[in-house]
């Protein structure tokens, strides 16, 4: 079985930073494909980043392109969004997500993911 649990949500003023962390447990981590979404407030779920595997390959919503940094340490079984620049509109509940097929590549599909944190909020004040 696998468990997600995200850390290092906050509030930020825009401009500002953050870097969001989701430790796994389980040894599937390391062979998953790994996304983070967010929810906006009665919305459903937005894909924000992806990245395979092996961390060679990376997948950013426009929205975030150029902004955010997805990325993995397969040692420590951990996955991490650095999030710059933020803006108020990136205010949301943050959410990783672990897509359990090996040696899988980043995807922007909410449906491939079969694991889901509880989540971690991020305030961007104006």
């Amino acid at each position: 079985q696998v468990q997600l649990v995200e850390s290092g949500g906050g509030l930020v003023q825009a401009g500002g930073s953050l870097k969001l962390s989701c430790a796994a447990s389980g040894r599937t981590f390391r062979w998953s494909a790994m996304g983070w979404f967010r929810q906006p407030l009665g919305k459903e779920r937005e894909f924000v980043a992806a990245i395979g595997w092996s961390g060679a390959s990376t997948l950013y919503a426009d929205s975030v392109k150029g902004r955010f940094t997805i990325s993995r340490d397969n040692a420590k079984n951990t996955l991490y969004l650095r999030m710059n620049s933020l803006k108020p509109e990136d205010t949301d509940g943050y959410y990783c997500a672990l897509d359990n097929k090996v040696y899988g590549t980043p995807t922007d599909a909410s449906y491939a993911y079969e694991y889901w944190g509880q989540g971690t909020q991020v305030t961007v004040s104006s």
